[in-house]
């Protein structure tokens, strides 16, 4: 028998996906590697400070193998990645507090290889070459100032004084040194700006002489108009690697200077490298690949080695593939299940869920199923989102009401939302908030065009698409047009803030580190994006203009709907500079503004106090803006000229 639900007003259903579980109860998962039988993967805690705990599964039991004083971070790029390597038992890794590489074997405590006095030296993306005893990774070197040198070094495992001997250098960036199964042939990407990784890189291979020191180096693959991801060597060795040349990452194999794609299709099997080590695809046998592609905003697994064969799966987002004898491992989600770190058992296909990044149960009658859509867009275009209905055990809609609805952008801006379970969605739709999430123009998973439809057009085709999809939910009659909210972090405040400046659709909004001044963003900005608004903008200082005229901070005057701003003080990609002057602009003009800084904080927050207050605080400030009183029992937040303003 169907349970009836009781009607109330949309924004003050109580749920138990409280801001507290949302912060507290879930981890980080990330940076999934395999050594033998053993499964290594990292917890970023909010718990612990935002603490990245080093975990191994063997044998059914999952357990922390380094101190607590030790968090596994690297901040090469700032975002990190590939910040551990494990061989045999032993693991190498860099250090978050002092960037210094470590060596940990088992039963005792981890020991440096890099020297103190190398502070400014950060390490990621290693491989270890076995034959001379030493880890050939990626080197970002701040010993003489801005901008710091990027090159391969070579690390010696037993300590390294010198903090590592430059094996390559000469372009602005470099990554995925994969060294052949024999050892003789080192392959590597690198680019330079203004490219952006997904932009183009190019594929460089060396051989690598009996002392070490690479010799002959030559580019074989990608360039300026073409992203190669993921370069990999088969156990017979041959090189693989994925390129969008065709206009979508497909897989290729390269051997006696030419090379093929293996399954020519319009998916994607490679991801925007925002962070190093970021593996989609890993060899099961000699030429058998287990490969993850994104068709239509979701993921899926196959068999390739010839023959394509898809794996029956429950999930729909799926990253960090690795493969070790007869078994393969990955983070992955389904609509009802959170982040997890899955085991898949290759013969049988079943698979085994090691760790969820929450473990609190959720009742299902709380989850509110993803649909994906498409939608009309500017220009005759077409843009992709997922929409999430309220969805609660026993409160509904009521007949006379619309739901608000919180239009999402995700960051980037060349990333990407999916539709697996995000707790963060849940929080608002099981309150009675509508929820959009929007792959705008940009977003990677529909294709090297769609992404490059941003090209020049960054405040423009991105606030384009997240109107066009607000309209689209409010023409199918999911939202009310009177309540339409906007919110986004780092790139995705930026589309957010546009849309509040330049055009009139939305009632309220939410930045959190959002870029404001796209000027003081090409100045200030850590080297890996100092030069990505020349393609989504472009080139600075020559296009000045244009930066100033896209830059929501010069157009303050214009935001009419209330904002509310979220910033870490120690935010070194969006100083807390542009937040607080967009927040002093609001206010001083009488619009209702809000704005809370977190000490500590970067740029994401990762203390689970900080994650609960600003989810808890922008509830409360679409409540008061909206008129709802949500049943949660938060702390207030001061409003700026809220009494005073007319009523929202």
């Amino acid at each position: 028998m169907t349970k009836r639900r009781a009607a109330a007003p949309c924004g003050t259903w109580r749920s138990p996906i409280t801001a507290g579980l949302v912060a507290g109860q879930s981890v980080r998962l990330s940076e999934v590697r395999m050594d033998g039988d053993a499964i290594y993967w990292v917890e970023g805690r909010p718990t612990e400070g935002g603490r990245n705990a080093l975990v191994c599964w063997r044998d059914g039991l999952a357990v922390d193998v380094l101190p607590p004083a030790f968090s596994v971070r690297t901040r090469v790029h700032e975002y990190g990645g590939g910040a551990f390597l494990v061989r045999e038992g032993t693991i190498y890794f860099s250090n978050d507090k002092d960037q210094r590489l470590y060596c940990a074997r088992a039963g005792a405590a981890p020991y440096p290889i890099t020297p103190e006095s190398a502070a400014k030296l950060r390490y990621a993306d290693a491989t270890m070459d076995v034959r001379r005893r030493r880890l050939i990774c990626v080197r970002e070197d701040h010993r003489s100032g801005t901008p710091p040198v990027n090159a391969l070094v070579s690390v010696r495992c037993d300590g390294d004084p010198e903090g590592g001997t430059v094996l390559w250098a000469g372009h602005d960036f470099c990554a995925s040194p994969r060294l052949s199964p024999d050892g003789t042939q080192l392959a590597w990407l690198a680019w330079d700006h203004p490219n952006m990784p997904w932009d183009g890189t190019m594929l460089w291979l060396a051989d690598v002489a009996e002392d070490g020191s690479l010799t002959n180096p030559r580019h074989i693959a990608g360039g300026r108009d073409e992203s190669i991801f993921q370069p990999e060597w088969s156990p017979d060795g041959r090189l693989h690697f994925v390129s969008d040349r065709s206009g979508w990452w497909n897989l290729y194999c390269w051997q006696a200077g030419d090379s093929r794609a293996l399954r020519p299709m319009p998916a994607e099997f490679g991801d925007p490298q925002w962070v190093l080590g970021m593996r989609t695809y890993a060899f099961v046998g000699p030429s058998l690949i287990l490969c993850r592609y994104t068709q239509q905003g979701s993921d899926a697994l196959a068999l390739l080695d010839g023959a394509w064969r898809v794996i029956p799966s429950p999930y729909t987002a799926i990253s960090s593939v690795n493969a070790s004898q007869g078994y393969a491992a990955f983070i992955a989600t389904s609509p009802t299940q959170p982040p997890s770190v899955v085991r898949l058992n290759l013969a049988t296909g079943g698979f085994t869920l090691l760790r969820r990044a929450s473990d609190v149960p959720i009742d299902p009658e709380y989850i509110s199923i993803a649909t994906p859509i498409s939608f009309p867009s500017a220009e005759g275009e077409e843009a992709y989102a997922f929409f999430y209905a309220p969805k609660h055990l026993d409160t509904t809609v009521p007949d006379d009401e619309r739901p608000p609805l919180l239009v999402l952008c995700h960051g980037g801006p060349t990333g990407a939302t999916h539709c697996g379970l995000n707790l963060k969605v849940q929080f608002w739709t099981s309150r009675g908030i509508g929820v959009l999430d929007v792959n705008y123009a940009g977003s990677s998973g529909y294709g090297r065009a769609y992404r490059r439809r941003l090209n020049g057009r960054w405040g423009i085709a991105d606030v384009d698409d997240c109107i066009g999809g607000a309209r689209y939910a409010v023409a199918q009659g999911w939202a009310d047009p009177q309540r339409l909210m906007i919110a986004g972090s780092s790139a995705g405040g930026y589309t957010a803030l546009c849309a509040l400046a330049f055009r009139d659709v939305f009632s309220a909004g939410a930045s959190y580190y959002g870029v404001s001044d796209l000027e003081a963003l090409a100045r200030e900005t850590h080297k890996f994006e100092s030069h990505y608004l020349d393609g989504l903008i472009g080139p600075y200082p020559a296009c000045k203009e244009q930066y100033r005229a896209r830059s929501p901070r010069h157009f303050a005057d214009r935001i009419r709907a209330p904002v509310i701003f979220f910033q870490g003080l120690d935010d070194p990609v969006v100083p807390p500079a542009q937040s607080e002057a967009m927040f002093r602009a609001l206010r001083d003009r009488g619009v209702p503004t809000a704005y809370l800084a977190f000490e500590g904080e970067q740029h994401g927050f990762r203390k689970s106090e900080h994650i609960q207050r600003a989810l808890e605080a922008e509830l409360y400030f679409y409540g008061r803006v909206f008129g709802f009183q949500p049943a949660d029992q938060v702390a207030a937040v001061k409003i700026e000229n809220l009494d005073e303003a007319a009523p929202c």
